[in-house]
Formats: structure tokens, C-alpha cells, sequence
């Protein structure tokens, strides 16, 4: 059974799961999905074109399927599309995509923190931690095991790899690949990522292959893809390393820089 407040207002063609609490001042359009057991709390806006999994908390002042701030935007017909286990914390904002049929896309198990934005058509995987005031721009793409540090700023058509971590403050508008660390103004690479790596189980030997493998990106002095050709001759193959080799050789944008 649901407990949905009174004072709340929810569209009777929103389509609603079991189990789900919703506080008061939430407000609630037409063509929402909310799966079951989620909790919404008070003044949030969930808006047509929003589906969401199970377990899901959106906290107050949230905005789920807000209007795409992308000046192609003719009011088609978009979504967003959340996962499951997702903790979105006060003052979120989560725009839907902006063609017909196109897609903001939160995969599962992830927080966002106070005051993130995701545009349009950004896509972001599973696990990943959004610190306060991170800004995501449109048509982004982010792995599994990503860490946002607060008041990041990721600039439009950029990926960021599996595992990477950006340091706070930090801005950028070129790929991050997965297992590194990066930070500052200008964004510059700062080492594999091996806290995060050794949290999820990757074996020392492997870690190490990673290393060698950055070395040869960012101390070369060849191009990306280059880099990408010495890193299949000179390092031992492997899921991360053909990761890496992957990442670089499908960059529309370059990598950052060391």
C-alpha cells in the first residue's frame, strides 16, 4: 500500500508502484513511472517523461524531468530514465533528453549529492558518487565507479572511464579514461586510481599493468592513438587494459593531459 500525502499532487495517469511514500508539496505530472518502495519527500517535482526504478529517495527541492536547457529543444516527447538504489539528495536537477525518443539516462546505486545538475542526454552508469554543486553537461557519458568530487564541472560531449576519480573544483572538456585521478585548473592527470581499484578486487599485478599502461600515454610522446598501439604491444592484455586501449581509440574529444 501506498502512503501518499494529501497535501501532495499526483496525476491520476502517473503510474505508481507499491510501497511508496510520497510527503507533502510533492508535485507529480502525467507521464511519470515510480517503481516500488521509493520515497519522495517534500517539494519535489517529478515531471512528464520521468521513470523510476525501485528504491529509489529523492530528497526535497529535487527536479526530475526538467525541460532540456539546449536551444534544439521544440518540446518533443523525452525521458528520464533512473534506475534502482539511487539516494538524489536536496536541490537536484535531472533534465530529460532533448529529441523525441532520446534519454537522460541514472543507472543504479548511485548519490547525488546537494545541488547536482545533469543535462540532457547524459548517461551515467552504476555506483558513482556526485559531490555538492557537481555540474554535468549534455550528451556526457560516465562508467561505473566514478567519484565527483564537490563543485565539479564537466563540459558538453565529454565520457569520463570506469573507476576514474576528478578532484574538487576541478573542470573539464576532454575524456577522463577509466582508473585515473584527476585534478586542478587545467584538469591535468595525477595517477592511477588504485584506492578505488583495490576496492573492487582488482588484483595488485593488474593494477600495475594499469600504471604501466598511463605511463605510456602520459610521459610519451606520441598521439593517443599511438600510445594506444604501444599500450596492446608493451602490456600485458587483460578487461582493464583493453578498457583503456577502448577508451583511447574511441575519444572524440582527446584526453585530458599530464
Amino acid at each position: 500500500m501506498n502512503n501518499i500525502s494529501d497535501k501532495a499532487v499526483v496525476s491520476p495517469k502517473a503510474k505508481l508502484g507499491d510501497n511508496i511514500k510520497i510527503f507533502p508539496f510533492v508535485y507529480i505530472e502525467d507521464y511519470v513511472e515510480i517503481g516500488d518502495n521509493c520515497v519522495i519527500f517534500p517539494f519535489v517535482s517529478i515531471l512528464n517523461g520521468t521513470r523510476l526504478g525501485k528504491d529509489n529517495k529523492v530528497h526535497q527541492g529535487s527536479v526530475l524531468g526538467a525541460l532540456p536547457q539546449d536551444f534544439a529543444f521544440k518540446g518533443e516527447r523525452s525521458e528520464v530514465v533512473v534506475g534502482d538504489n539511487n539516494v538524489i539528495r536536496e536541490n537536484v536537477i535531472i533534465n530529460r533528453g532533448t529529441h523525441e525518443g532520446c534519454k537522460t539516462v541514472i543507472g543504479n546505486n548511485n548519490m547525488l549529492m546537494e545541488g547536482v545538475h545533469v543535462s540532457h542526454d547524459t548517461k551515467i552508469g552504476d555506483f558513482n558518487v556526485f559531490g555538492y554543486g557537481t555540474k554535468i553537461a549534455g550528451d556526457c557519458q560516465i562508467g561505473d565507479g566514478v567519484i565527483f568530487s564537490s563543485s565539479v564541472i564537466e563540459n558538453a560531449g565529454t565520457r569520463v572511464g570506469n573507476l576514474a576519480m576528478l578532484q574538487a573544483g576541478t573542470r573539464f572538456s576532454k575524456d577522463v579514461p577509466p582508473y585515473v585521478i584527476a585534478g586542478g585548473n587545467p584538469i591535468e592527470y595525477a595517477g592511477p586510481n588504485n584506492t578505488m581499484m583495490e576496492a573492487w578486487k582488482i588484483d595488485e599485478r593488474i593494477r600495475k599493468h594499469v600504471a604501466n599502461a598511463y605511463r605510456l600515454v602520459f610521459n610519451g610522446k606520441v598521439s593517443v592513438f599511438d600510445a594506444a598501439l604501444q599500450i596492446r604491444d608493451q602490456v600485458p592484455d587483460g578487461e582493464q587494459v583493453r578498457n583503456i586501449i577502448e577508451f583511447l581509440n574511441s575519444t572524440k574529444v582527446g584526453i585530458i593531459s599530464k
